[in-house]
């Protein structure tokens, strides 16, 4: 009776195994980027880059397939942010409160297939940190500070001025449910570093499968050479700074002593 009984839950599980690779079949993404590497000169206006993917499965796509979504991320480098707030003391402006922001990328870049909320639950988005509000972190304590959250919407909210964190929502065009394209447009004030591009592939507001690349993002040409004598030989670019301000300085003389012959 009891191997009856094992033999019956193992059957049954069995069955519900089946059921479950019906309904989650084996899909994954595959995507590649227009480059992979951005160049940052001294007339550097900005850059793009085109995303092309597909929806690799062991079927052929059908009707199934209209609840899938796609979501593509660009994140730079992260970095801890001070953020303070003034307030007015004794009529005089002065920093009263101040939190640190643990994690906030200097660029974040969304690009999806349908609005956020309707393709992508919040706990997948709690777990893979996909929306901008998920993506800036603020970790433990805040101090004294009465609204800590204040000031995490606070860098997000400027760095969507200056144009670094934005969402492209629907942007993403989908192809006979397999093949789909977006592209993203990087600002001028980017950051040198190393970005990474995420693609998710979801199912039902579930990330079920994920691609990710990187993006090399350097500054080249005398614009390198300069930022690495500053880093690597801080000594030399001071005595070069100070040669150059005083020749700037004797030729400007020159200039002025010759206007007023």
């Amino acid at each position: 009776m009891i191997r009856l009984r094992h033999l019956l839950a193992i059957l049954v599980a069995t069955v519900c195994s089946a059921a479950s690779a019906e309904q989650s079949p084996n899909e994954r993404v595959i995507a590649a980027l227009s480059q992979n590497a951005v160049g940052i000169t001294a007339d550097f206006t900005g850059s793009e880059i085109f995303v092309f993917g597909a929806i690799g499965r062991d079927r052929f796509p059908d009707a199934r397939d209209d609840n899938l979504n796609v979501i593509v991320t660009v994140s730079g480098p992260k970095e801890r942010v001070t953020i303070r707030k003034k307030s007015r003391e004794l009529g005089i402006w002065i920093n009263t409160q101040s939190v640190e922001i643990d994690e906030a990328p200097s660029f974040y870049a969304v690009a999806t297939t349908g609005p956020l909320d309707e393709i992508l639950s919040d706990t997948d988005d709690l777990r893979y940190r996909i929306s901008v509000d998920r993506a800036v972190r603020l970790v433990g304590e805040a101090g004294n500070v009465d609204r800590p959250e204040d000031f995490r919407e606070a860098v997000i909210r400027l760095n969507r001025a200056s144009g670094v964190y934005f969402e492209n929502i629907g942007d993403i065009e989908m192809i006979e449910r397999t093949l789909f394209n977006t592209h993203f447009e990087l600002p001028s004030n980017i950051v040198e570093g190393d970005y990474v591009a995420r693609v998710y592939l979801l199912r039902n507001r579930a990330v079920v499968d994920m691609f990710a690349t990187a993006i090399e993002v350097r500054k080249v040409g005398i614009e390198r050479w300069i930022y690495s004598l500053a880093h690597e030989r801080a000594e030399i670019y001071g005595l070069l700074s100070i040669l150059v301000a005083l020749l700037a300085g004797w030729g400007a003389s020159e200039a002025f002593r010759l206007l007023r012959r």
